[in-house]
C-alpha cells in the first residue's frame, strides 16, 4: 500500500502547519512573550511555567487541525 506509512501521514500533517500556526498567531505570541518574559537574565524555564499560555496554544492547534483536516 503506497503513501500510507507513517512518514507519509506526518509529512501531510506538517505541510498543514503553516495555515494551523496562522490561525493561532494570537496564542503563539502570549506563549513567546511568557517564554521570554520568564527566562530573561540567567533565569531557566522549569516545567509549568508558562502551562496557561501552553494550554491556549495547545487548544488552538488541536481546533485548527480539526478545521484543517475536513
Amino acid at each position: 500500500m503506497p503513501g500510507s506509512n507513517v512518514w507519509t501521514r506526518s509529512r501531510a500533517r506538517m505541510r498543514l502547519f503553516p495555515e494551523m500556526f496562522a490561525q493561532c498567531s494570537a496564542e503563539a505570541a502570549s506563549y513567546g512573550k511568557c517564554v521570554a518574559a520568564t527566562t530573561t537574565g540567567k533565569q531557566e524555564l522549569t516545567k509549568n511555567m508558562c502551562a496557561k499560555e501552553f494550554e491556549a496554544l495547545k487548544s488552538c492547534f488541536q481546533s485548527a487541525m480539526k478545521k484543517v483536516a475536513k
